[in-house]
């Protein structure tokens, strides 16, 4: 009996998902972490601001090259010159493009305005650099299936860079503010501050890449410049892309900084990235299912029933995504702890943020249907659009004086409605080529049910937080039974033929 996709695709998506999750929840527990020892929004706001530029800088150094490789290794008779040729051309990209930032690294922190700190362009562009160089062997292991090798290096990644965070900005600092001549406190220098959580960063990376050796000097393979050509000419839109996407992502971040008065911007920018960062679960969820999903999909193009599978999948993953939009809204009250006092005023962006992330993993199941069918290029103008919009609201709302949608607010807003354009046209341009029947009624009574259950729990007030949470929580626990009973997980689970599901 041939096994249940969905069932495989749950368990992939719990093995990858894993460690990314507990990767991205290094950074969201840094998050409570740095907004209570840095007290001060601005301080959390630096290190908001250099992660939004090093998102960008991913997209360049990788230019789409993880998507070339599970798109032409299952194309071409010879896996091992495909990973040989994208690893050879990471690797000599990433030293070209390292070079200038290394150079002039006091010039680049002068034109952000942070003088004196070229220490700080340094560690963030080799942070990016062996974030490109360690892609595609990690590429190579989702690729075969090695979830477990890829998980362990994951977990090892993470646990250096608590350790390091810690050490430097937990253990030393605090000896530093008792006693600056303390022996722990010598080893914390209060001009890198926030720094050395890139410090922290690049040393996990480094570990990374030395435990990644077997899978790099399988390299010995060759170059096939015809492929690479090839390779380029698939990848080079997914850059576009890429670039757009990191513009509806994160190009806000660096707006706030640079549209908002100057003596309150950097507060901004702390304050929304911090609050950001409390839409946690969703954005986990959607990293793992994609990390799983997109070599699943290719996988699976060619079977009978694949775009039945396709339409499920679809189902399923919304269905679970408005359990942790629920989760999380209506347990806001305790959630709210999760950062510092200085940050909380910004909690009103979550739900928003929470329903953005949603559209943005619609998204990404809709836009495989561009991958499948090689039109990369066609399907670059969507987040293109996104981008446009992200832009243009952002200008238009940052500055505004209006509570509702100005300052970060404004950049919520604009989040949600760029990733609801990109979802609607995704799936009207993807249903003439590539047409899947995906349950869009169904999906949308489960969608306006779920924001109903949030509305009705935002009204509960009985000044007693213990009852409201019961209450809040039953509505939740409604969803759940209704889930249950009408879409049977268990048994949709138990079965192995997707004509059923």
């Amino acid at each position: 009996m041939s096994e249940n996709p969905l069932k495989k695709l749950a368990g992939q998506t719990a093995i990858y998902g894993l460690p990314t999750i507990l990767g991205r929840m290094l950074h969201y527990a840094l998050v409570p972490f740095f907004t209570y020892i840095f007290g001060k929004p601005a301080d959390f706001g630096l290190n908001i601001e250099f992660y939004a530029y090093i998102s960008f800088l991913n997209i360049l150094f990788s230019y789409g090259m993880e998507t070339a490789l599970f798109n032409f290794s299952s194309r071409e008779p010879d896996k091992n010159i495909v990973y040989s040729t994208a690893l050879r051309s990471i690797v000599l990209s990433t030293v070209i493009l390292c070079i200038p930032f290394v150079c002039f690294a006091p010039q680049f922190a002068n034109i952000l305005h942070y003088p004196g700190h070229g220490n700080f362009i340094i560690w963030a562009i080799m942070i990016v650099g062996t974030d490109a160089l360690a892609a595609i062997p990690f590429a190579k292991l989702r690729e075969e299936n090695k979830a477990r090798r890829f998980a362990k290096i994951k977990f090892i990644n993470i646990g250096v860079q608590l350790l390091i965070n810690f050490f430097f900005v937990g253990l030393c600092k605090y000896h530093f503010e008792k006693d600056a001549g303390s022996f722990w406190g010598s080893f914390y220098n209060p001009e890198i501050g926030i720094g050395y959580a890139f410090i922290a960063g690049l040393m996990a990376n480094i570990v990374s890449l030395l435990l990644l050796l077997p899978e790099i000097i399988k390299i010995k393979y060759g170059f096939n410049f015809s492929l690479w050509k090839r390779m380029l000419n698939y990848s080079l839109p997914l850059l576009i892309v890429g670039f757009a996407g990191m513009t509806n992502e994160t190009l806000d971040r660096i707006l706030l900084k640079h549209l908002l008065p100057e003596d309150i911007a950097q507060t901004q920018v702390g304050i929304y990235g911090a609050c950001y960062k409390i839409s946690i679960l969703m954005t986990l969820f959607v990293m793992a299912f994609r990390y799983a999903a997109e070599p699943f999909f290719f996988a699976r193009q060619k079977d009978e029933n694949a775009k039945t599978l396709y339409g499920s999948v679809m189902t399923w993953f919304v269905l679970f995504c408005l359990i942790i939009f629920l989760g999380t809204t209506l347990n806001i009250s305790w959630i709210q702890y999760f950062v510092g006092p200085s940050y909380r005023e910004g909690l009103k962006v979550v739900p928003i943020l929470l329903l953005a992330n949603l559209f943005l993993g619609i998204y990404f199941n809709l836009s495989i249907w561009y991958k499948l069918t090689g039109r990369t290029k066609f399907g670059m103008w969507i987040p293109i659009l996104g981008a446009t919009i992200t832009i243009v609201l952002n200008f238009l709302w940052i500055p505004s004086a209006n509570s509702y949608f100005g300052g970060y607010m404004g950049s919520a807003w604009a989040t949600l409605i760029c990733y609801g354009v990109m979802m609607v046209f995704s799936y009207l341009i993807g249903q003439k080529y590539y047409p899947v029947d995906y349950a869009i009624l169904r999906i949308f009574c489960y969608l306006f049910f779920a924001i109903g259950l949030y509305f009705t729990g935002y009204l509960i007030c009985t000044n007693s937080v213990f009852l409201d949470l019961i209450l809040k929580n039953s509505l939740l626990l409604t969803y759940l039974i209704a889930v249950i009973v009408i879409e049977k997980p268990m048994k949709l689970l138990r079965g192995n033929d997707v004509k059923n599901i």
